[in-house]
């Protein structure tokens, strides 16, 4: 009995938690009271509380600090692994404002390592680089480097991207034929530790892409994001493959 109480408990602590962060009671940021007056209040053992808070830190709603205490987690963004997504889109989901701010842009002649760069295959003398930070209301969400090819999308010399961002501008000037995702996790470093307001070494997840329209590429782009704000989500179903 002891045992099935305990976890009537448990469950029950978990579902009003959930409720109170997912209808907006305790929104991103809250500090939630100390573990203690959390189980003085709710009558458990403080053993019990810390298990519930241990579940809701794994499965996202939670960031517990040390010496800090324990604050509702921003909803983390997801997209989908096989496609391009649109990040203004992302941003827009999880309620915030989207803004991309430009850092950097150069029309620059291809370094002998890019020429050489297979992804680059038939590029010419020059490249389109740039950098910039998308951001979600007040807080950098992902840091973009990009290059462009000139020749494939000539039209990107004149663009303006700080009024719309490159994937963006792209996606409608210059519909890609194929393109090629590489997804890994890397520590936060040099410039991009910076763009992104982040301590050296915090963990994000990598995004390389490469597009190509008929064989020649567009654009080869890096986005960063910081590791505790995004999700890739794959859906999958049997191929009916023997």
């Amino acid at each position: 009995m002891k045992t099935e109480e305990r976890k009537t408990h448990h469950e029950r602590i978990l579902a009003d938690f959930r409720d109170r962060i997912t209808q907006g009671d305790w929104p991103p940021g809250f500090q939630l009271p100390f573990e203690t007056q959390l189980a003085e209040t709710y009558g458990v053992s403080r053993m019990t509380m810390n298990k519930v808070l241990s579940q809701l830190t794994r499965e996202g709603h939670l960031i517990r600090r040390k010496k800090l205490g324990t604050f509702v987690a921003r909803p983390m963004a997801q997209s989908a692994v096989m496609e391009i997504s649109d990040i203004a889109n992302e941003v827009a989901a999880l309620g915030l404002t989207w803004r991309f701010e430009l850092l950097e842009r150069h029309l620059r002649a291809a370094s002998d390592d890019e020429r050489d760069d297979p992804r680059m295959a038939n590029a010419s003398g020059q490249v389109l680089e740039l950098r910039g930070v998308h951001h979600a209301g007040d807080l950098p969400f992902c840091h973009e480097a990009r290059l462009i090819n000139p020749d494939v999308a000539p039209q990107s010399a004149a663009a303006d991207f700080r009024q719309m961002a490159p994937g963006a501008w792209l996606v409608k000037e210059v519909p890609w034929t194929s393109a090629q995702h590489r997804i890994r996790a890397v520590p936060a470093l040099g410039q991009m530790a910076r763009d992104l307001g982040l301590p050296l070494g915090t963990p994000c997840l990598e995004v390389k892409r490469r597009t190509e329209v008929a064989g020649e590429w567009v654009t080869l782009v890096t986005q960063t994001y910081p590791g505790d704000r995004h999700q890739l989500l794959a859906d999958f179903s049997p191929s009916g493959d023997a």
